[in-house]
């Protein structure tokens, strides 16, 4: 969520993996017909295959768009080998765009995926990415239409495509918090579920270091809601902290959360913890880093485990203690070399599974 607080972001992801995503193609997607969007409905789809290549061997991609009755249009990254294989649906977090897990190279989680059978689908939320128009100064929309609105598009065009095809959702960061939110907020989204994956992922912030000072309390709580009201957006791009905007409104509604406080939307009160509880979610792997304080600690990961009912959830250090080949941080879990070859064959081995699994919050590797 917070992972762009820190510079080392676009560094790592072109020294690690050389995540050049450059002109990537515009997606659209179908918005679903619950009353919650009826204003929505009429959104146009479209598939542009003129664009698709093989980003590596026997991995296709191509971009999909889908144009919104507002005139946005939304972008998903499609990749596969087989196009018959289980579909999952990539969120990113705060600050950054799809890119996060894939590169026009062939290099990242979402390519890996596909070079092992997965109908991969890599999504940018709205004016994020190659998702159009970017986010600029005025732009009202915030969280809680990522998790009314798009996301369930996103769910219902992939679906579209895979009908009666169990889905894999996959989120980095923040994007865990939007993707739970989405299904405490639509149950029926949960049967459309097999299991989750959320790298890096918690809501409030309790972990007390110097690093989650700095970055989360002073810089994302205090600099940045000043220099979003001043710009009228946050340019973490121009700014270096990011490697994409944030709205006045999707920021705020991320610091409320960041906060130790009751998982409520802060548009209309909707209680997603109150909701979370009464439901059961799919099983969740949540990955945290070994040297990610702040922006992923443990603590405060396994707290957000605990707020979605903790049953079915996995939570596993990415550290040497744990028999890693390094202390992960919060962005190159995701971007490092050595994730293709220790993190990404596990992340595949568990959701080729595809079942749902029972338990308690357990910690392993």
């Amino acid at each position: 969520m917070l992972q762009a607080m820190e510079k080392h972001e676009n560094i790592a992801i072109e020294k690690h993996e050389n995540m050049a995503m450059e002109n990537h193609e515009n997606v659209a997607m179908e918005m679903h017909e619950n009353n919650a969007m009826e204003k929505h409905r009429n959104m146009a789809m479209k598939l542009d295959h003129n664009k698709a290549a093989h980003v590596s061997s026997g991995v296709k991609q191509e971009s999909h768009f889908i144009f919104l009755a507002t005139g946005e249009r939304l972008h998903l990254k499609r990749f596969y080998s087989d196009p018959e294989g289980p579909p999952i649906l990539f969120l990113h977090g705060a600050i950054e765009n799809g890119r996060i897990f894939y590169s026009n190279s062939g290099k990242g989680l979402a390519p890996y995926l596909a070079g092992e059978g997965f109908d991969c689908y890599v999504a940018d939320l709205r004016g994020r990415g190659e998702s159009r128009p970017r986010i600029s100064r005025g732009a009202s929309y915030g969280q809680t239409e990522a998790i009314t609105e798009e996301i369930p598009a996103m769910a219902e065009y992939v679906r579209s495509l895979r009908p009666g095809e169990l889905q894999i959702w996959i989120a980095h960061s923040w994007g865990g918090v939007l993707m739970a939110s989405t299904l405490a907020r639509f149950p029926k989204y949960i049967s459309w579920v097999s299991r989750m994956v959320f790298f890096g992922t918690k809501r409030s912030v309790r972990a007390q270091n110097p690093t989650k000072w700095l970055y989360v309390d002073l810089i994302w709580n205090c600099l940045c809601p000043w220099l979003s009201r001043l710009w009228g957006y946050l340019p973490a791009r121009r700014l270096g902290v990011g490697s994409d905007d944030e709205t006045v409104s999707s920021l705020a509604h991320s610091v409320a959360w960041v906060k130790p406080s009751p998982w409520v939307d802060p548009d209309d009160g909707f209680a997603y913890g109150q909701a979370a509880k009464e439901l059961e979610f799919p099983p969740v792997w949540f990955f945290v880093g070994g040297d990610d304080p702040a922006l992923g600690n443990p603590m405060d990961v396994r707290g957000f485990a605990a707020e979605i009912g903790g049953k079915g959830c996995r939570v596993t250090n990415l550290s040497r203690a744990e028999g890693y080949e390094r202390d992960y941080d919060h962005i190159n879990m995701l971007t490092h070399p050595s994730a293709k070859r220790e993190i990404y064959p596990e992340v595949a081995r568990w959701i080729g599974f595809g079942r749902r699994d029972g338990g308690a919050i357990t910690s392993e590797r």
